[in-house]
């Protein structure tokens, strides 16, 4: 597998990327774990590409990044050849249907063991910039 092809954010629609905006009042809370952080990415980026309008912060509960910087992260692991496409792949696939694989379903299984790897190894990143607790 090439690694020399780079992962990239979906291409956006006229809509211009806008920095996070929490409040004073507010307060940002990181994310559970992992896949909770790149399901919410991946629901995001989606929104985004659907030409909706930024609204990362927005909703009921404040974030602590946007969703381009779970993704810069991810860029990272692949630059530094700790994740390949296979893992974006997997990612990106059940990130688009906004759940993990399940385990217990042997069709599911394969992509199971890819999706935890590369969330394995998206963790410790996450943790260091405060996104995942």
């Amino acid at each position: 597998m090439s690694h020399s092809a780079s992962l990239r954010l979906p291409p956006r629609t006229g809509v211009p990327h806008r920095p996070m905006s929490i409040g004073p009042s507010e307060r940002a809370q990181p994310f559970l774990d992992t896949a909770e952080a790149w399901i919410w990415t991946m629901a995001t980026l989606t929104a985004r590409r659907d030409g909706a309008r930024y609204t990362a912060n927005k909703g009921k509960v404040g974030r602590p990044c946007d969703p381009d910087d779970i993704v810069k992260c991810l860029d990272t692991l692949y630059r530094q050849r700790r994740i390949d496409l296979l893992h974006a792949r997997i990612l990106r696939i059940w990130g688009e249907r906004g759940m993990a694989p399940d385990p217990r379903h042997a069709t599911e299984r394969a992509d199971w063991k890819i999706w935890k790897e590369a969330l394995d190894r998206l963790e410790w990143p996450l943790r260091v910039k405060g996104i995942v607790v």
